[in-house]
């Protein structure tokens, strides 16, 4: 014969040794690719297949590192009250986290990050009321209006978490 048993038994044994360590390496990365897209922030964007603005403001969330999945519907009316938004508190379009919290309108991203993160008590979400003018999805040239975040609680009830004084402030 032309081999020798005690080097193929190395050989077969180097061969196992790599594959195992292979397969434990493209563990490690499944793990971490898992890790990582477990670690993006979701949000369920619920909008009207028309509006313009909205869609800046769904670049703007996924440009802040939150994936996006974008629900055209055009009467938001109902599913805005289903989820506890008065009429005073609505906007454009409305957003949902994968754990149910409500983002209402054109709320910049590093408030929304805060949000989660915080999950403050007796809290259902974040609203930016009405259009602001050089929010988030909202900007024209230059211009620039100063606006609210207001946090929703549970009880019906809003306070005031962010206040918004220039575009800087928002980014």
């Amino acid at each position: 014969m032309f081999y020798n048993q005690p080097i193929t038994k190395i050989l077969f044994a180097t061969i196992i040794s790599i594959f195992l360590q292979a397969c434990s390496d493209a563990d490690v990365q499944t793990e971490n690719i898992a890790s990582k897209q477990a670690s993006i922030p979701v949000l369920d964007v619920y909008k009207r297949a028309s509006c313009g603005c909205c869609g800046h403001w769904v670049d703007h969330i996924k440009e802040s590192g939150f994936e996006a999945i974008t629900h055209d519907h055009e009467d938001l009316t109902a599913f805005k009250v289903e989820h506890g938004i008065d009429a005073r508190y609505q906007s454009c379009h409305t957003s949902l986290s994968t754990d149910g919290y409500v983002f209402e309108g054109h709320i910049p991203a590093k408030f929304i990050k805060r949000f989660l993160a915080e999950k403050p008590e007796d809290a259902i979400g974040l609203t930016v009321p009405a259009m602001p003018v050089g929010s988030p999805g909202m900007e024209v040239e230059d211009k620039f209006r100063p606006y609210k975040v207001l946090l929703l609680k549970k009880d019906g009830s809003v306070t005031t978490y962010a206040m918004v004084n220039n575009q800087i402030e928002q980014y």
